[in-house]
């Protein structure tokens, strides 16, 4: 049975390293919370190994992550609590063990891979490094329609793991030398590598980087489609997941797309500020593809602007305004606000 010392661990390492999905986790059922603290805990373990790239050599890398493997699958025994942790959650929750390999080869593959010449190359990436996360969750949530779920996790996973990439262009070559644009994209519209290594932001840039936003937002509009497949315990959260990692856009496109000189975040009292919005629009209307569309800034082909909150902020301006619904809702959800970013 894993240890509130591993819980413990686990959730220290989310909290530190992923603000947005700790939010998202923080909502979900205590049933789920725990075991999702130490899903990604395992996955920052790896990621760390692949980062860890000035001060370990390839081959060291390498021999580390295998051994990562052979750990989380109960291959072989370990005095980390992470890993030991993760192991036995695997073996509880029956995570596929092919589920854990792909998430391996894909820290495998960043070892030595920096560029992805087609947008196939890098969705082919992320069926490891994202699309198997949002598998794994669906697993931990003891999902009853998995199967009509699983698609949609994929595809959530992608757009969640797309936005970092759109948002993080700068700090990925700063960082690790990467480019996660495509090369196809860039090339399509006349951008050159070097001008990314250079930073140099014009409208090809611009044009670039608008063909990857709506590729993402077309995995987004995929992915919530399936949230009603999951446990009503977890809608809630998983949703708010998703406007959490869309609002990137938001800030991306307020920048006229120039990722190059800055790296765009979210304010945490943007985060809190849409937490109180999805969760009022989630008590009365609970259903995730109508509460997105009212509340997350991703387009949908067939909308106008009924369609929407009067306080969305939309893709150019990034304005808002919303009023705080007064009386016994307001102060209920005044009060579930406070309770929140006081517990924990």
């Amino acid at each position: 049975m894993v240890q509130q010392e591993q819980i413990r661990q686990s959730k220290a390492i989310q909290r530190q390293t992923g603000k947005t999905f700790h939010l998202a986790t923080r909502v979900l059922p205590e049933r789920v919370r725990h075991p999702t603290y130490v899903l990604y805990a395992f996955f920052r373990v790896a990621d760390e190994v692949v980062d860890a790239a000035e001060t370990a050599p390839p081959e060291e890398q390498r021999r580390r992550l295998e051994e990562l493997r052979r750990q989380a699958l109960g291959r072989e025994e370990t005095d980390d609590p992470v890993l030991d942790a993760f192991a036995e959650l695997r073996d509880r929750y029956d995570i596929p063990d092919a589920d854990v390999e792909v998430f391996i080869d894909a820290m495998l593959s960043d070892i030595e891979t920096d560029r992805y010449e087609t947008y196939a190359d890098l969705e082919a990436y992320m069926d490891g490094s994202a699309a198997a996360v949002g598998r794994m969750m669906t697993e931990i949530m003891e999902t009853p329609q998995a199967e009509e779920a699983l698609p949609h996790a994929t595809a959530l996973g992608e757009a969640f793991q797309l936005s970092n990439f759109l948002r993080d262009v700068r700090e990925d070559v700063v960082e690790r030398d990467r480019i996660y644009l495509p090369q196809e994209t860039l090339e399509r519209h006349g951008v050159t590598e070097e001008q990314v290594l250079n930073f140099e932001y014009d409208a090809n840039f611009r044009a670039a980087m608008r063909e990857e936003l709506e590729r993402a937002e077309s995995l987004y509009r995929e992915g919530v489609e399936g949230i009603r497949y999951l446990p009503e315990d977890c809608q809630f959260a998983v949703l708010l997941a998703a406007v959490l990692y869309a609002d990137h856009h938001r800030e991306i496109r307020r920048r006229d797309c120039d990722v190059l000189s800055t790296t765009p975040s979210l304010s945490t009292s943007r985060k809190l500020f849409l937490l109180a919005k999805t969760r009022l629009y989630w008590a009365f209307e609970r259903d995730p593809v109508a509460v997105f569309r009212r509340v997350s800034v991703v387009p949908y082909p067939d909308e106008d602007d009924s369609a929407r909150d009067p306080g969305h902020s939309g893709p150019a301006t990034g304005r808002t305004w919303w009023p705080w619904p007064s009386g016994g809702v307001g102060r209920r959800l005044s009060g579930w606000l406070r309770s929140f970013t006081r517990s924990e």
